[in-house]
């Protein structure tokens, strides 16, 4: 088994259960941890082996973090840089591993369960429904990130596809008053809270009234702005199990 090189694990949206077996695997292996403590969830550092180094890189910079993983590399030590829900989304990932790549450090990139997945899954729904969307954007208003002007909220908004919208809750009031513009005023939304955590929340309405609903929770943090019609009753069944459909593994009647 390869150890010497850094791992960033997806840690999974919350629930410490939903964390893949090979990231569990490597967590549990690991000399240092380096972990997103404002959203990680702490359980999952309750199996860390004897000796194990875990820094909460919420109070760290950018160099600081790759120093200690730096330092850790050169000693020969296992080293698990433990990310929020997948990585790839969100995840500040690009500049560490540019970072690690100047240095000649290898790394490996561990997926997860992104927080839109878990959404889905509190919402019991699926974003692409046959006749309705399918197409998912996922996005976020501007904030101390910018967002590229050919990625406005208009421009993708136009589309009416299923959106998920991260980031962003604090800005709810500004964040509907947009979508409004482009979806039907009485399209549905929620806003899921802490998807899948133990403090779950889950809140139901459209695009006129979401934001006085978020409001009323007192909601600012944490939580992702679903919207679209997939959230409706109306859709086509999938060809997929369609007894008059043929497809490579059945013939239709």
């Amino acid at each position: 088994m390869v150890y010497e090189m850094i791992h960033f694990i997806g840690a999974g949206p919350g629930d410490p259960e939903l964390i893949t077996v090979k990231g569990k695997r490597l967590l549990e292996q690991a000399d240092l941890i380096i972990y997103t403590g404002s959203l990680v969830n702490p359980a999952l550092l309750t199996n860390t082996k004897p000796g194990c180094i875990v820094y909460d890189s919420a109070g760290m910079t950018l160099t600081e973090v790759i120093a200690a993983m730096e330092t850790a590399f050169r000693k020969g030590e296992r080293i698990v840089r433990l990310h929020t829900g997948d990585p790839s989304l969100f995840g500040a990932l690009r500049e560490q591993l540019d970072a690690l790549r100047q240095r000649d450090i290898p790394y490996e990139i561990v997926p997860g369960v992104s927080s839109f997945a878990a959404a889905a899954a509190a919402l019991k729904t699926e974003y692409t429904l046959p006749g309705v969307s399918q197409t998912v954007i996922l996005t976020r208003l501007a904030g101390r990130t910018p967002v590229p002007e050919s990625e406005s909220l208009q421009s993708l908004a136009a589309h009416q596809a299923s959106m998920v919208v991260f980031l962003s809750i604090s800005q709810i009031e500004e964040l509907a008053e947009g979508l409004r513009k482009y979806y039907p005023p009485a399209t549905p939304a929620a806003v899921v809270y802490k998807a899948s955590w133990p403090e779950e929340k889950i809140i139901r309405g459209n695009l006129n009234n979401i934001a006085e609903l978020v409001r009323k929770e007192n909601i600012t943090k944490t939580a992702l702005l679903v919207v679209g019609n997939f959230l409706g009753s109306e859709y086509q069944l999938s060809k997929l199990y369609d007894p008059f459909f043929s497809h490579e593994y059945r013939q239709g009647s």
